[in-house]
């Protein structure tokens, strides 16, 4: 039988089976907790469950859950039995899951029952589904996921998996079309542990680690699922709303030891005046998304005694560069890539450029984490590599000391607070409005999310342009299409877009105007 994380995650039960694996606490301030024994206990009888069901060995699973113990119990669950786990954010829209669910075969979803509703609306159109879960409440037409587990054996659930069958199915934005499925096998948790989720991450039995990555995401799955469960440490969870003071005081009141947030975040905790006053026990830090600035750095080390790390990677891999514990850290670079892995500076032919040269971020074809390839999707799974390279999308350069910088995407696509969104899946549902004739979306500098999602609008009719309230109807519009995190934060209108000969619209002559204003 090959390698499975849920296995590696029991037998840390059989070692330490008291031991907290998982600490919620949620909005209100009430607690809850799962041993690393009731993990496994409750995993198993899932996971049985779901055999029983025929839910077992390559069939593909839409989980679409919020932050809590859930995802903890259904993920592991989902891997004893040898499914295909399709990562879903809360805030999927219907014509999101329809995508997803259409273009990877889906025959069953897992979802809570506020989530139910979306789902519902695309039923007709997907025949492959046979199987809807819910959890939190009893939803008519669904069956409960709970009822499933309590049938369930607790005897040791091990459907036999190869590594190289598929086990992580990972959605991430494109320039163009819809959503790109990224393959990751059964093996990618081990080769993730190796370096990513152990040197850069940091977590080791006793720390409360809090990753504040939500479900539905691939930094969910490297790092609050993966990098702590995998080496043993506790996942603290919060399932409010993100405040920075709020954030600051759970640290405190719980003893978090190990953070990995977003720069958005840190930038906002930075920010809260009476910082001094939090008594933080944090002894490792770290982020990932975009480049960190140095003044958030400064007040970590100044207030906490802690240094903020760096990373980079992409859903399509695994962490490439950080900067690892004990590293200098030079402020506002990636770090170094780690060692072993080949990740270079490469020009439009392949060839690696000079120090200080800026080209595309490579990385080699013998990256132990690269993915599969993209579903159903050789062509373009083949135009993302150069030669010996796959091509992140990301510009950057190297300097003296091996540490990479970023200087921007190579594409379109939009980096804000973290999230990875399209423009065409924002321009596709502007579109979608009367009184839209076209658009299109760049990103547009931000202080505190690094860049937002920004819409430049040609109006039917110009004189709808004087309407205060259509910003605000444009932008509520996006976010009943698709998830709300896309939604256009600013909107310009414009008479014309600039395009090329061919007609395709010139992003370039847009995001120059930003960088001028």
């Amino acid at each position: 039988m090959g390698y499975n994380f849920a296995h590696v995650v029991d037998e840390i039960a059989e070692s330490a089976p008291k031991r907290t694996a998982v600490y919620c606490v949620d909005a209100s301030g009430h607690v809850e907790t799962l041993t690393y024994a009731e993990l496994r206990r409750e995993t198993n009888r899932l996971a049985n469950g779901f055999v029983r069901e025929g839910i077992t060995r390559g069939s593909r699973v839409l989980v679409l859950l919020s932050r809590g113990m859930e995802p903890y119990v259904v993920y592991l669950a989902l891997l004893k039995a040898g499914a295909t786990i399709l990562p879903g954010s809360e805030m999927l829209r219907a014509s999101d899951i329809q995508y997803r669910v259409q273009n990877a075969s889906v025959t069953t979803v897992i979802a809570h029952a506020t989530l139910t509703a979306e789902v519902d609306r695309i039923r007709s159109a997907c025949p492959t589904l046979g199987h809807y879960f819910s959890l939190g409440s009893r939803v008519d037409g669904w069956e409960e996921l709970q009822q499933l587990e309590e049938l369930g054996s607790e005897d040791e659930c091990r459907v036999p998996t190869d590594e190289e069958d598929l086990a992580f199915l990972s959605y991430t934005s494109g320039t163009t079309g819809g959503p790109k499925g990224v393959m990751h096998g059964y093996a990618w948790p081990r080769e993730h542990l190796a370096v990513a989720g152990t040197y850069w991450f940091d977590a080791r039995p006793g720390d409360v680690a809090w990753a504040t990555a939500g479900p539905g995401w691939a930094k969910w799955v490297w790092s609050p699922f993966v990098s702590i469960l995998g080496n043993g440490a506790t996942a603290f969870v919060y399932q409010g709303r993100f405040e920075a003071t709020t954030f600051l005081e759970l640290m405190e009141r719980h003893k978090v030891t190990l953070l990995c947030a977003t720069p958005t975040e840190y930038r906002l905790m930075a920010k809260v005046r009476d910082i001094s006053s939090y008594h933080l026990q944090l002894r490792s830090a770290c982020s990932a998304g975009e480049p960190l600035n140095r003044e958030v750095i400064d007040t970590f080390r100044r207030e906490f005694q802690v240094t903020v790390r760096d990373g980079y990677g992409q859903t399509e891999n695994s962490l490439l560069v950080g900067t690892l514990l004990d590293m200098e850290v030079k402020p506002g670079s990636m770090g170094k890539p780690f060692p072993g892995m080949r990740v270079e500076i490469v020009d439009d032919q392949g060839s690696v450029v000079p120090v200080g040269e800026t080209g595309h971020i490579g990385v080699h074809k013998s990256f132990p984490a690269l993915f599969k390839g993209y579903l159903n999707d050789p062509e373009r799974t083949a135009r993302s590599f150069l030669g010996e390279w796959y091509i992140t999308g990301d510009k950057g350069r190297k300097d003296e000391d091996g540490y990479i910088w970023f200087e921007g995407r190579s594409d379109d696509i939009i980096i804000s607070a973290g999230y990875t969104i399209g423009p065409f899946e924002v321009e596709d549902a502007l579109v979608k409005h009367p009184k839209v004739a076209e658009c299109a979306v760049i990103a547009a500098p931000d202080p505190e999310r690094g860049h937002v999602v920004k819409a430049y609008v040609v109006l039917r009719d110009a004189a709808d342009a004087a309407d205060p309230n259509l910003v605000k109807a444009l932008q509520e519009h996006v976010k009943t299409l698709t998830a709300p995190y896309k939604y256009p934060r600013l909107i310009e209108f414009v008479e014309s877009l600039p395009k090329t000969n061919s007609g395709k619209i010139r992003r370039i002559e847009l995001r120059a105007r930003e960088t001028m204003s």
